[in-house]
């Protein structure tokens, strides 16, 4: 196998230096937030020490070579936390979290196309003043936007100013224990909050707020999207490949998704740096000619470059798309400049630059599978291919295909199973097909855009196009029914994660660099992997908790006795496989429990169990209903299913020590329960207020 260069890969990488104390900095900042006046002093003072060190002989600099360095991360550390900082709509105080308050009509602009949903028409506005009578201010921030369908909605688009008369809504998460993290998500987004609109409730105003190379790009998308549609029939092929072009997705079908996911192929839906790749190849070829003139030095470049980011801004801007595209431009100005680009300080240089757009990519599960595919490509795509010497041409390329899919699953499948909890065992069967076959559908889209104003030559192509993404769609679903196509349900956390980069980068130093004290750090690394497992499925073991679920308009408890669960609750959570999967699934996997266990119910009790020494009572209906009429002392209280009874009539046939009211209750009769236990002096618990409610029996 070939060695590594012998010297630190920093020394031909300066980059690499400068993203590691942004990245501190700004996680930093956002786990244990520093005072701005604090990282606005560490700023200055380093800045000033590296000036006065850039004052000193040589001679002292060359000896005290560890003080600038110092300065220089500390600085770097400093801007990290800045950028976030100022990026965080919680400290913008013209941003409409500080800016409103209930009775306030908002003025907002509609800043993309409505997209269609079940119920709803859907769609982001940009904030911009906020009223109270006939005084204004001005604000900024975003709202989510979800439309009545009988209303006016449908002829609302980009550009649209509207003044909104009701109240808008706080974004917040379910709080149930291992789900996605919504509230945050939309933070990170500069989304704070989010209105239902009925017709009435807001007025659309004749004046429009456009910015006109961004109506350029939406008319763009909204224009191959037609054409796709019009020329490659089938409701699932036409999604596919308006995915696969321009990142379109709200025509996707989820379980055609779901497929694509399990068989480890979905980057061919996400625009990724492969789709890059065939455009700055495309637009080399149709740029070759201007190569051989004497101005073309010039005008080649520039025309590659400017034909990359206007594709990455069609494509709606992911971070997957910058980060090609910043690389690719790098890529471009390197070769013109007759310099030599080191791909680790190119993948540092562009991480460094998007960090500096929007730290928040740094949480971004594509951001970080995006980077992570492109730096295990750069260090173990030739060693693997160079495993095997191949004669054949035609095997040749196979193998090239093989080496290609293993170098990038190295360094991606640890975020893969943290943040997706799966490995799919197919990935590589799956990919050796649906990647040159979905480049050469890519390719024929851009065909078929290209010549769509000749209709019988674009039935032709979307006729060829319609039926290669059929049998694509057809393959990697058969793969993905296979029994043993998927391994789910694996769950690892944070320093389990760290331990596996650690565990790989080990071998990897092992191996390319014949490293002996490699393999010692790996298995110290592994040791601590599996001691820190072990301690999981241990804790696993002792749990005793109930969770009242925050799901809305239903109901869902789970009691977790070691590694088993009772569930009761609405039929519906059962029947329903998307409920279960978005509220429930992730709980139980969080905590580990895997199989149901059935508890011991007295006869004429059916809502009254006994877990250890707590009981619980569960009500939904008239107090005479539950079969018990004794003055009965019970821990828990669980109201559910809007039962018509008082808390004061409650309370003189079961003394309680904590009422809980769920999800399933409208939230007039919550707020009512909880005036009276607050004059009871009782302690009360609204699930749809503060999230899932979790306890520890005893």
């Amino acid at each position: 196998m070939p060695h590594l260069p012998a010297w630190p890969i920093w020394k031909e990488s300066p980059f690499i230096r400068l993203i590691i104390p942004v990245i501190a900095g700004i996680d930093c900042q956002w786990y244990w937030p520093f005072s701005l006046l604090f990282l606005w002093l560490l700023f200055s003072l380093s800045l000033i020490a590296l000036w006065v060190f850039s004052m000193l002989p040589l001679s002292r600099q060359y000896r005290a070579q560890w003080h600038n360095g110092v300065c220089i991360h500390a600085m770097l550390f400093a801007t990290g936390g800045l950028l976030l900082f100022y990026q965080d709509i919680r400290h913008q105080q013209s941003n409409i979290t500080s800016q409103y308050s209930a009775g306030k009509v908002v003025l907002v602009t509609i800043e993309e196309p409505l997209s269609e949903k079940n119920q709803s028409f859907k769609s982001i506005a940009s904030v911009q003043a906020v009223f109270r009578g006939h005084s204004f201010s001005k604000a900024s921030g975003k709202i989510l936007l979800y439309f009545q369908k009988n209303s006016s909605a449908q002829h609302l688009h980009y550009g649209n100013q509207l003044l909104l008369y009701k109240a808008l809504q706080s974004i917040k998460n379910t709080g149930n224990p291992g789900c996605f993290d919504y509230q945050r998500y939309c933070t990170f987004q500069g989304i704070s909050y989010q209105v239902y609109l009925k017709q009435g409730e807001f007025v659309a105003l004749k004046i429009e707020n456009e910015n006109l190379f961004r109506k350029y790009l939406l008319s763009t998308r909204e224009k191959i999207v037609a054409l796709l549609k019009k020329y490659i029939p089938g409701p699932k092929e036409a999604g596919l490949a308006e995915a696969m072009l321009i990142g379109y997705k709200d025509d996707l079908d989820k379980s055609l998704v779901q497929s694509y996911s399990n068989t480890g192929v979905v980057h061919i839906i996400a625009i990724s740096g492969l789709h890059l790749g065939l455009i700055y190849w495309l637009l080399m070829l149709v740029c070759k000619p201007l190569a051989n003139r004497k101005a073309g030095k010039i005008i080649q470049p520039a025309l590659i470059i400017v034909g990359l980011w206007l594709f990455s801004c069609i494509a709606g801007n992911s971070p997957s798309v910058l980060r090609s595209a910043v690389m690719f431009t790098c890529v471009v100005i390197g070769s013109h400049l007759n310099g030599k680009i080191a791909v680790y300080n190119s993948l540092a240089a562009s991480a460094f630059l998007l960090l500096c757009y929007d730290p928040f990519w740094l949480w971004d599960a594509g951001f970080q599978l995006s980077y992570a595919a492109v730096l295990s490509l750069a260090i173990f795509y030739k060693p693997i291919y160079n495993l095997v010497f191949v004669p054949n041409k035609i095997l040749d390329a196979i193998w090239k295909s093989v080496s290609v899919t293993l170098a990038a699953q190295i360094l991606t499948v640890p975020i893969s199973v943290y943040h997706f909890h799966q490995f799919p065992n197919l990935f590589l069967v799956a990919n050796l097909l649906a990647v040159p076959l979905s480049s050469i559908i890519i390719f024929g889209e851009i065909l078929l855009c290209a010549f769509g104003m000749f209709p019988i030559l674009a039935t032709f192509i979307g006729y060829l196009l319609q039926h290669s993404i059929y049998w694509l769609n057809t393959f990697i679903e058969q793969v993905s029914r296979l029994p043993f196509a998927t391994v789910n349900d694996l769950l690892i956390n944070l320093p389990q994660l760290i331990c596996l980069y650690v565990f790989i980068s080990a071998i990897a130093w092992w191996l390319l660099q014949n490293r002996k004290s490699g393999v010692r750090i790996a298995l110290l690394s592994m040791l601590l992997f599996t001691a820190l497992r072990v301690a999981d499925i241990w804790k696993a073991r002792q749990q005793k908790k109930l969770i009242v679920y925050n799901v809305p308009k239903h109901s869902a408890i789970d009691v977790m006795i070691g590694q088993q669960y009772f569930f009761t609750g609405d039929s519906t959570m059962v029947q329903d496989h998307t409920l279960q999967q978005f509220h429930l699934h992730p709980c139980r996997l969080l905590h580990r429990v895997i199989n149901p266990f059935t508890p011991g119910i007295s006869p004429g009790e059916k809502n009254f169990f006994r877990f250890g020494k707590t009981s619980l009572l569960l009500i939904d209906r008239p107090v005479n209903g539950n079969g018990r009429t004794t003055n009965t002392p019970v821990d828990i209280i669980v109201l559910l299913k809007n039962p018509p009874i008082k808390i004061t009539e409650l309370t003189g046939v079961f003394p309680c020590r904590q009422f809980v009211f769920d999800a399933s209750n409208p939230s007039w009769k919550v707020a009512r329960w909880q005036h009276e236990c607050d004059s009871l002096g009782l302690p009360a618990f609204s699930v749809a207020d503060k999230g899932a409610f979790v306890f520890n029996l005893y």
